[in-house]
């Protein structure tokens, strides 16, 4: 099978698929008498990311494998389809999200303590509901409190391939600004508001923000 066959379905599978495909699976499509190398497989992903270079929609590598997506120059444009905007995340909800990617394995009295107040049970819940965070491990104290990390889901959320490519805490300094990013629908999930006190909403960053790696 010659490499623009190769090209063309697998452009046609990342389309179709509904998440991301690694190159496993995209090998896994074809027949036992076709299937290509892992290595034309990986230059048929890097020629359809050439080609969609400078255009509307872009391919990108994330944690999960490979999608298509809005180019994020558009998405100005893009979101405009969207009548109704997405609720916004609560400042409490991105601040302990950030805690636990920065800090991770954080558990939720890291994070308590890192924000100086009472992290809200829902928010907790909020983001391993929507996939961002897991159990890693507990804690060997009194209590065994759970150990909290990152998935999958949160760096494909993100538009990640690990962690390392996290921005640094002075780049998301501005958490509003986040919430715009969000907005923008850049992730084909509809985002989930966590419920918590105004007093939540309204504690210092600084205690975050103001701590190094």
């Amino acid at each position: 099978m010659n490499i623009d066959t190769v090209k063309n379905i697998v452009e046609a599978s990342i389309l179709a698929a509904s998440k991301p495909m690694s190159v496993n699976q995209l090998i896994a499509l074809f027949g036992d008498g076709e299937k290509p190398e892992r290595s034309d497989v990986r230059k048929a992903l890097s020629l359809l990311q050439d080609d969609y270079a400078g255009r509307g929609a872009e391919l990108v590598e994330v944690a999960s494998g490979f999608r298509m997506q809005v180019n994020t120059q558009y998405t100005e444009w893009v979101s405009r389809l969207w009548q109704e905007r997405p609720p916004r995340y609560s400042r409490a909800l991105l601040e302990t999200m950030a805690i636990i990617a920065y800090r991770q394995p954080a558990t939720r009295g890291d994070v308590e303590q890192i924000r100086g107040v009472a992290v809200s049970t829902n928010i907790i819940r909020t983001l391993e509901e929507r996939g961002w965070i897991r159990v890693l491990g507990h804690r060997d104290v009194p209590g065994r409190p759970a150990m909290y990390g990152t998935s999958k889901e949160f760096l494909d959320y993100f538009g990640l391939k690990k962690l390392d490519e996290l921005p640094t805490l002075a780049e998301i300094r501005d958490l509003d600004s986040m919430n715009v990013e969000m907005d923008l629908g850049l992730d084909p999930g509809q985002p989930v508001v966590a419920t918590s006190d105004d007093s939540e909403d309204d504690m210092d960053r600084k205690a975050l923000l103001s701590e190094d790696e």
